[in-house]
């Protein structure tokens, strides 16, 4: 077992290495081994087996060895893995439970210091996450990349640091630290003043110089102080303006042998003169001109005066756009245009793509040359080059040339780019091969490395041959030339074959190549190749090259991937800084394009015009109060990127900061021991809502000032406690926003904490001005919060002139409400104002006197207006151009602020306003007025009179009331080809209504597809449609006005309500082409005849002699006797007698040489069904009356029809219970009777009998009662038959009988003759006999009827009992009879009473 101690994880167990299970093994050779050392060494055999043991042991000691260094690895890994989530996981509790929103520990300190000197400015800020530190400087975003050298911003450990390098004049400003982070904002301030040297200054502060050391008399000047007094701005210019950047200097002192140079920089390259550029430094002002601007021109310029004390710089942004494209749609044209790598006939010629912001993306480029000297351009590439770099070749030795290149999208060519600077056609390693030999006295003398490397014939191969570029469409080749060359110029042959194909294809067969580097075109992509090259001089052609590795087309860049998360902040007024996160792969970019658009609009328009490489942005030329979003894109040699994820929307405001100091703090109330304030609010809020007050004081002739509220206080009003009676104290307010907490106010007046017990009121306060116009303002203020010994009662307002000591009432007799207009004023003049409360005491302490007001409009003042909304609301309206981000618009009705939403809605949109009446009336009369806060005293009143309020009104009834009624609500009608008409009817339109068709938000115009025309006289406006398609899916609507009435009709088609429109147009259109040639102008049909016979029917229309027309049935033509007749235009198949075997498929088909048409019907199922149970309706009606036939098994019911199958629904019902087919009632029939089968009747069978056919729709009955009303009714009936029809005679006793209603005798059938007798009795008894004859013979028949009254026995009757007839002789002069008169069996009785 190994020594060493086991893991963490194993020793609970029982592991044992090699080293264990070998113990023995291994101490049996050491044993073995221990002997043989003192045995004779001659055994050769034992030698070799010791060798061997040791060896083996050796393997097993390191086996184990590596064991065990595998096995403490292992517990290495694991132990760090582990230790490494337990650290994950206890930071992430750690992280949750100090996360919070940044604290300010130290905040910023003001500071005063001398021109030249720096400034370093700390503060220390607590949070987690780390909080995100911005540096501003007048709320404008400090950038140390816009202007380098001036800025340096550090942070460790908390402490952050803003350092002032050679501060002067112009930096003297407010500095604010912004700290941020997820869970908040916190923000710091501090006033830096540089002051500038003069005579009776001291030029440093105190302690820098020794108090001891005098100052001298007169400066003596180290360095010369350079001062900008007029600084270029942000420039916009375009594509081929001029445009000139100068700023004007104060240089102290102006030596002319000490003068100071001036360097313009373009995003930190030094400019030089050239024919685009042109500089100018002297008489006060640098300046640099453009002769003709170009996007390569854009960026940050930077001018820097050098001294010999230093350097002053300024910069600013310059931004060049496209010049108007040539064509609409192209894109703008490429950039910064250079050439590398030149040779003798090559170059490769690279640019940057422009941005295409709303044009469609490039597509490619082309690239132009033009020989120096000549303005002769050639197109170098025959097919646009999708990527920033192309090699032309072609070129002639010694020759210099200058390139330009053209981008290309769907839409066209855009303009040339700036021409590139010249390159001469020279190959760089000429200047290699000179070799110069110095000589005595000076002389030297130069010789070509070819004159000494002695007569060459064949060159030798190149070498180093290998791929120097590659990309989709072509391959860069570069070699060195040979070695010996020899004295005649060289030629290039360059040879390519595809991996694996074994043969060689010369490239440049027809063209010589005289650089050692080539491009190879054309090259298959996804295929590798390999090259060699040949060189060759007038002597022959060297031996190849060696074989370069495979090359494959393809580009060793990709393009880039969109950028990450785009950030806009706040800068200027006009301007927003927008920061991106750079994409995953920047490897050689070009730099950045930043897009902007006004929410809404989605049209995007450039910010730069040249990529930019860092990622950060200001944007400039924004529109103040504008909701803005941004997107970036990266471009690199082989394009453009994707889109970005667009900004989050922002609107252009300056950034945020601490409000302005309030001002006009008054003492409004003291009771002796506390004293209630008041103050007007600052006079900006600092672009955010001001959240509340700090109130300091102090003691008079105190210095330290003590906190009064440790939490911002609302109002601005407040009562101060804990105060000393007859003590003098003062105070200051300060205000707060969300960037931090301002400059407090100046210290009030003392103020003597002594208790106010006059009678009088106290002062009226905050007092304010809106309405300011020409000739009239309107004074606000607020009532004293001491009124006396009795309600205040009125107010006079007191005004005056600046210069003048005397004060003017505005008002002869005092006011109630705290309000006043005051009219009649100077224009152009300054006033104050104070006002003074009145109760019944008399008139009290007069208020502060107000800040003075320049009685003048403000240029561009609006009003309010009154107007009535598209709906009919009655609104008052706003514009105040000059909002802010804090600004709130405040609506008052007689100066109070409006809180009644039950009479009033406001709605405020950006910098309009608007205030709705809801339902006006008298009660709404009166002044309104709006003040926008944060504007500097915007505002505007407006009276609403009797007359004014009628006007609204009607104009709201106007606008409410008027339609145009309609006749008839938007429908639709289709014609024969599929067309679709949609019509609406109007009452009544004027020549200029106008109207217009919308489908699915969508207006339709006028057109071939969409014939739109309107009769004004009946009002009809109409759309037809010549096609309906399954894109014709909506909403449709025709929208009509007519002067101010409108209206307007939907129709909705989605759904199943489109589906059948458009299978109506389908079959509109079918049937269009289908009646082009010979069809059915009525599909097959059936019908029942009188006589029981189905009719199958079809109409068929135009035809002609030759058209043929043909019958079957389930694919089988029929045969009928008699073709029809197809100009008549009705065909039809007789069934006589329907039945199942009548069942199947029938079709009619009709067809010519211009088409066929078929029509089908299954009789089958429901339409054989249906057939069956037309038929029984004809039947039903015309059914005979039941019948009672006696035969030999009983009585059978019968009913004659005109036909009788069993698939009619017919039923038998006795009484009132549906009778089944059975052995003693059996129900069956023929084709003309349906009849019932009494078998062997019996007085249970006695009752009503009904026989019921259902037609579907109704039953018809016929019905017969075999109940006799309590006597049996007997009928005798025999059938007869002969030719000539026989005479019957019916005989009772062999006497003729008289026929009443007690005697019935009928024929039925013709050969069936019945003898009915009603209500029988023991009377009836008898013989009774029938007597058929004719000339030829007849016979006699006799029948005994017994009638027995109830209780009487009867004898039993054998059922079928018939009797025999006698043969009646002929006459004598009768021949022999064809058929003499027969009866064919006897009448039954029924003899039961």
């Amino acid at each position: 077992m190994s020594s060493k101690r086991a893991p963490f994880y194993q020793r609970r167990h029982k592991h044992f290495d090699q080293s264990y299970r070998n113990i023995q093994t291994r101490y049996l050779l050491q044993e073995y081994a221990a002997r043989k050392t003192h045995e004779q060494k001659s055994d050769i055999s034992e030698e070799r087996r010791i060798r061997f043991a040791a060896s083996l042991a050796d393997v097993e000691e390191e086996l184990r060895s590596a064991r065990l260094l595998a096995r403490e690895q292992l517990d290495r890994v694991t132990i760090q893995r582990m230790v490494e989530e337990q650290m994950a996981l206890e930071r992430y509790s750690i992280e949750e439970s100090i996360s919070r929103a940044p604290e300010i520990l130290v905040r910023l300190r003001s500071h005063t210091v001398w021109e030249k000197m720096s400034v370093r400015l700390y503060f220390t800020v607590q949070g987690f996450p780390t909080p995100v530190v911005q540096w501003y400087k007048n709320e404008e975003l400090i950038s140390p990349a816009s202007e380098p050298g001036k800025y340096s911003i550090e942070s460790k450990y908390g402490v952050h640091m803003l350092e002032i390098h050679r501060a002067n004049f112009d930096d003297t400003a407010t500095y604010t630290a912004v700290a941020t982070n997820v869970h908040g904002q916190v923000s710091t301030n501090a006033a830096v003043v540089v002051r500038r040297f003069r005579g009776d200054e001291e030029p440093y502060p105190g302690g820098i110089l020794p108090i001891n050391l005098p100052l001298p008399s007169e400066v003596c000047f180290t360095h010369i102080d350079v001062q900008f007094l007029e600084r270029f701005g942000v420039t916009f210019g375009m594509e081929g303006e001029t445009v000139t950047l100068k700023c004007a200097l104060l240089i102290t002192p102006d030596l002319t042998r000490l003068r100071p140079r001036a360097e313009w920089y373009r995003d930190d390259v030094l400019i030089k003169d050239s024919k685009w550029t042109k500089m100018y430094f002297g008489e006060g002002q640098a300046a640099l001109s453009f002769t003709h601007l170009n996007k390569d021109d854009e960026g940050l310029y930077t001018l820097r005066i050098i001294t010999k004390g230093g350097v002053t710089e300024y910069s600013a942004f310059m931004f060049v756009r496209d010049a108007d494209a040539l064509i609409a749609g192209a894109p703008g044209a490429p950039m910064d245009v250079k050439c590398y790598d030149a040779n003798r006939d090559y170059v490769i010629v690279t640019w940057k793509p422009p941005n295409t912001a709303s044009e469609s993306p490039v597509i490619g480029y082309f690239v132009d040359r033009c020989e120096v000297g000549t303005e002769n351009w050639v197109q170098c590439n025959d097919a646009p080059v999708k990527i920033c770099k192309y090699p032309v070749t072609g070129l002639f030795e010694g020759r210099s040339y200058t390139f330009r290149v053209r981008a290309v999208n769907k839409s066209g060519i855009s303009r040339p780019s700036r021409v590139s600077e010249a390159v001469a056609a020279l190959d760089p390693v000429d200047l290699d091969r000179l070799q110069t030999v110095h000589l005595d006295g000076g002389r030297e003398i130069v010789i070509y490395q070819d004159d000494i490397e002695g007569d060459v014939q064949i060159p030798g191969p190149p070498t180093n041959v290998h791929a120097s570029e590659t990309s989709k469409t072509y391959v860069v080749l570069s070699w060195e030339p040979p070695v010996p060359r020899g004295k005649e110029p060289l030629m290039y042959f360059i040879e390519k074959s595809v991996v694996g194909s074994g043969s060689w294809q010369r490239d440049n067969a027809q063209v010589a190549v005289r650089s050692p580097r080539y491009a190879v075109f054309d090259l298959a992509e996804g295929k590798s190749y390999i090259f060699r090259v040949l060189s060759a001089n007038k002597h022959g052609i060297s031996e190849p090259s060696e074989i370069t590795p495979p090359i494959q087309a393809q580009e060793t860049i990709g393009v880039p991937s969109a950028p990450g998360r785009v950030l806009a902040t706040r800068n200027t007024k006009t301007s927003v800084v927008v920061q991106w996160d750079k994409p995953k792969h920047e490897e050689d970019l070009f730099g950045y394009y930043i897009d902007t658009s006004v929410v809404g609009t989605n049209h995007w328009e450039p910010c730069n015009h040249k990529p930019i490489k860092y990622n950060r942005f200001v944007v400039h030329g924004l529109t103040t109060g504008e909701n803005y979003i941004f997107r970036v894109k990266a471009a690199n040699a082989v394009g453009v990127s994707e889109n970005s994820q667009e900004s989050e929307s922002i609107t252009v405001q300056a950034a945020l900061t601490c409000p302005s100091h309030p001002y006009g703090i008054t003492l409004l109330n003291c009771d002796g021991h506390s004293m209630t304030l008041g103050w007007k609010l600052p006079k900006f809020s600092g672009g955010s809502p001001v959240l509340g007050y700090y109130i300091d004081k102090r003691e008079a002739h105190h210095h330290n000032w003590h906190e009064v509220n440790s939490s911002p206080l609302k109002e601005r009003i407040y009562t101060v406690e804990d105060l000393t009676e007859n003590s003098f104290y003062e105070f200051k307010v300060a205000a707060t926003n969300l960037a931090g907490i301002g400059l407090p106010s100046d210290p009030s007046e003392h103020f003597m904490c002594k208790a106010w017990t006059m009678p009088e009121p106290g002062p009226a306060y905050d007092l304010t001005f809106c309405e300011v116009r020409n000739t009239s303002l309107v004074l606000l203020w607020k009532a004293p919060v001491y009124s006396g010994n009795s309600p205040v009662t009125g107010y006079f307002v007191d005004y005056k002139e600046v210069d003048s000591e005397e004060w003017t009432t505005a008002n002869e007799k005092q006011i109630s409400h705290c309000y006043v207009e005051v009219n009649d004023l100077h224009e152009g003049k300054t006033y104050v104002f104070k006002v003074r409360a009145v109760n019944k005491a008399g008139i009290g302490k007069s208020s502060d006197i107000s800040e003075p007001v320049l009685v003048e409009a403000r240029p561009g003042t609006k009003e309010i207006t009154a107007d009535v909304d598209e709906e009919g609301n009655i609104y008052l309206a706003f514009d105040c151009p000059e909002v802010t981000e804090a600004s709130e618009f405040t609506w008052c009705k007689s100066y109070e602020e409006i809180t009644d939403l039950d009479k009033f809605n406001v709605e405020t949109t950006g910098e309009n306003s608007k205030l709705y009446l809801k339902n006006p009336d008298k009660m709404d009369l009166g002044t309104y007025s709006v003040a926008v806060s944060d504007t500097d005293g915007i505002s505007s009143s407006f009276k609403m009179d009797e007359k004014e309020l009628e006007r609204l009104m009607t104009l709201s009834n106007d606008i409410k009331n008027p339609t145009i009624p309609l006749k008839s609500e938007l429908a639709y009608e289709m014609f024969d080809k599929g067309e679709v008409r949609f019509w609406v009817q109007a009452e009544s339109l004027s020549p200029n209504a106008s109207f217009r068709f919308v489908i699915n938000d969508k207006e339709v115009a006028n057109s071939d597809h969409h014939r739109i025309k309107c009769d004004y006289s009946k009002g009809i406006i109409e759309m037809q449609m010549d096609q309906f398609t399954i894109e014709n899916e909506g909403t449709y609507t025709v929208q009509i006005e007519d002067g101010n009435a409108k209206n307007q009709s939907s129709l909705v088609l989605i759904g199943d309500a489109f589906k059948a429109v458009l299978a109506e147009a389908e079959l509109q259109r079918k049937e269009y082409l289908r009646k082009q040639g010979p069809h059915f102008l009525e599909y097959l049909y059936w019908e029942v005849t009188e006589d029981c016979e189905v009719l199958l029917i079809c109409k068929v229309a135009n035809t002609k002699k030759e058209t043929f027309f043909k019958w079957y049935k389930d694919g089988s033509g029929l045969e009928v006797q008699e073709l029809p007749d197809l100009q008549k235009g009705v065909c039809q198949l007789t069934i006589p007698r329907l039945s199942k075997k009548n069942q199947g498929d029938y079709k009619a088909t009709v067809s010519d040489d211009r088409g066929q048409d078929v029509t089908t019907l299954d009789i089958s199922g429901k339409v054989f069904d249906d057939i069956i149970l037309a038929m029984s309706r004809v039947i039903g009606k015309s059914a005979s009356p039941l019948k009672v036939h006696c035969t030999p098994e009983g009585i059978r019911l019968q009913c004659f029809l005109k036909y009788y199958a069993d698939e009619m629904k017919a039923n038998w019902y006795q009484k009132e219970s549906k009778v089944s087919s059975s052995e003693k009632m059996r129900i069956g029939g023929s084709e003309e009777v349906a009849w019932l089968q009494l078998c062997e009747p019996t007085e249970k069978d006695r009752g009503k009998y009904t026989f019921e056919i259902f037609d579907g729709k109704e039953s018809h009955k016929r019905m017969l009662d075999l109940s006799g009303q309590g006597r049996t009714l007997n009928i005798l009936y025999c059938s007869v038959f002969g030719n000539p029809d026989p005479e019957v005679v019916w005989l009772w006793n062999d006497k003729k009988f008289e026929l009443n209603e007690h005697y019935l005798v009928a024929m039925e059938h013709g050969n069936v003759s019945s003898f009915t007798i009603k209500g029988v009795s023991s009377e009836d008894s008898g013989k009774y006999s029938i007597n058929v004859k004719n000339k030829y013979g007849g016979e006699t028949v006799d029948v005994t009827v017994s009638v027995y009254k109830h209780g009487e026995e009867m004898p039993d009757i054998k059922p079928s009992q018939v009797a025999k007839p006698r043969i009646i002789p002929p006459p004598a002069q009768a021949t022999a009879p064809p058929e003499k008169a027969k009866t064919t069996s006897t009448a039954e009785k029924s003899s039961r009473k």
